[in-house]
C-alpha cells in the first residue's frame, strides 16, 4: 500500500534531530577535543558536565535564542529580521573554525531542504542572499514542520546532544553505556534550556564563552586531532 500523506511534525522533527542528517554535524565536538586535550575532559563526569555547561551557558542563550525568533520570522517572510539574527550569528564566531562550522553546516542543511523541494523559491532566495548561518537554516527546516516551537527546539537541541555525545565517546574515549546516561541526563536538562532560549530578547541573548573561544582557537592548531574544531 502507498500513500502520499505528508510527514507528521513529530517524524519530521525526528528527522531533523537525526544524526544521520547529511549535514555534517558529526565532524565537529565543538571544542571538546580541545578540553580533552587540555585534560579539561577526562572521563565520564567531566564529560557529562562539560557538555551540559555547554547546553546551558552557550546553547541556550545564544543560537537556540536565534532559532526561537527564526522560526516565527521565517513563517512570516520577515526578511529584515532573519537577516539581523543571521548577522549576529556570524558575528558571535569567533574563530576560523566556528565560522566554519556555521557556514558549512548552514549550506549542507539548505541542499537537504532544496533536494527534497521542501523550502519555498523566496525562501531559497533569501538564504542565498544572507548567506545562511546553520542556527538560521534549521529555523527554516523547523518552520516547516507542524509543531510547536517549543517542540522543535527540543528536537534541535536534541540532535545537537547526540552529536556531542558521539563525540565524546571518540575523544575521551567512552563506551556505550556512559554516552546513555550522558543522553539521559542531557534529556532533563533540554527542557530547562529550551525555556531560557524562548525567554530571551534581543538585549538578553548572548554568547560570552571566552574559554571555548581559547580552546576552540587552540584546536586550529592542535597537533593529532579528529573532529573540524
Amino acid at each position: 500500500m502507498t500513500t502520499d500523506t505528508p510527514a507528521s511534525g513529530l517524524l519530521q522533527l525526528i528527522w531533523l534531530a537525526s544524526p544521520a542528517l547529511p549535514i555534517g554535524g558529526f565532524s565537529y565536538s565543538e571544542g571538546l577535543e580541545a578540553a580533552i586535550e587540555h585534560g579539561l575532559v577526562h572521563d565520564e563526569a567531566s564529560a557529562t558536565h562539560w557538555v551540559v555547561d555547554q547546553l546551558h551557558l552557550t546553547q541556550s542563550r545564544g543560537d537556540m535564542a536565534v532559532v526561537a525568533q527564526a522560526i516565527p520570522a521565517w513563517q512570516n517572510g520577515d526578511t529584515l529580521r532573519l537577516k539581523a539574527l543571521n548577522d549576529w550569528v556570524m558575528a558571535t564566531r569567533e574563530t576560523a573554525e566556528m565560522r566554519l562550522q556555521t557556514e558549512q553546516m548552514g549550506r549542507s542543511l539548505l541542499d537537504w531542504l532544496r533536494n527534497l523541494q521542501q523550502a519555498s523559491e523566496a525562501q531559497l532566495v533569501c538564504c542565498a542572499q544572507l548567506p545562511t548561518t546553520y542556527p538560521l537554516a534549521m529555523a527554516l527546516a523547523l518552520s516547516l514542520a507542524p509543531a510547536p516551537i517549543d517542540q522543535a527546539l527540543q528536537a534541535h537541541a536534541f540532535g545537537w546532544a547526540e552529536n556531542m555525545t558521539q563525540a565524546a565517546l571518540k575523544a575521551v574515549p567512552l563506551g556505550q553505556s556512559a554516552g546513555q546516561r550522558m543522553l539521559a541526563r542531557l534529556a532533563r536538562e533540554i527542557p530547562v534550556a529550551v525555556q531560557t532560549a524562548l525567554l530571551l530578547s534581543d538585549e538578553d541573548r548572548q554568547a560570552f564563552s571566552p574559554m571555548l573561544a581559547i580552546l576552540s582557537a587552540r584546536h586550529e592548531t592542535q597537533y593529532s586531532r579528529i573532529f573540524r574544531s
